[in-house]
């Protein structure tokens, strides 16, 4: 086994606040209060944040190691398929499809919350439709997300939720 740091604090921090955050505002908090609102600023900033941390950031945290790549992701899917294991240290291919959705979703569901505020937009169908979809399209990847870190973590015998705690991955080692 390689012990190898991968998740530097910020990113666990983001990580584990954003989820908690999210859930607090999706199944605990009533969208009429005012702490509901205040939990999607956060939310928002904590996105903004991370778009920083995506560009100064530690080496993983860094967008540039884990650019969206359609070609590998049809190559994980493959590898899924046949049984073939590549190791990633970072994110895989899939993985940062999903974290780009999920920022993108996110940053929607606090644009359009923060739009439903406004006097131009409050009371507009549109706005609160939109809101309403992507905190269902931010459910569904949620779900997604949490079934795959699962099956990744299985398949390849890495812990993931772990190293999204602890920031080190334990790779298999040469066999």
């Amino acid at each position: 086994m390689v012990r190898i740091a991968v998740w530097d604090p910020f990113v666990r921090i983001f990580h584990w606040s954003l989820a908690g955050l999210f859930a607090a505002n999706a199944l605990f908090l009533d969208p009429e209060t005012t702490l509901h609102r205040q939990v999607g600023y956060a939310a928002a900033a904590l996105i903004a944040l991370r778009l920083v941390w995506g560009v100064i950031g530690s080496r993983h945290a860094r967008f540039r190691d884990f650019p969206p790549s359609l070609k590998g992701a049809l190559g994980q899917i493959s590898d899924l398929a046949t049984g073939r294991r590549s190791l990633h240290v970072g994110h895989t291919p899939l993985g940062a499809f999903m974290i780009y959705n999920l920022l993108a979703t996110v940053a929607a569901i606090a644009a359009s919350g923060w739009l439903m505020t406004t006097d131009a937009f409050w009371g507009v169908a549109w706005v609160e439709e939109v809101h309403e979809a992507a905190v269902l399209w931010a459910e569904v990847s949620i779900v997604l997300h949490v079934a795959a870190v699962i099956l990744e973590s299985l398949r390849m015998q890495i812990n993931l939720p772990k190293a999204m705690v602890t920031g080190v991955k334990i790779m298999p080692g040469p066999h």
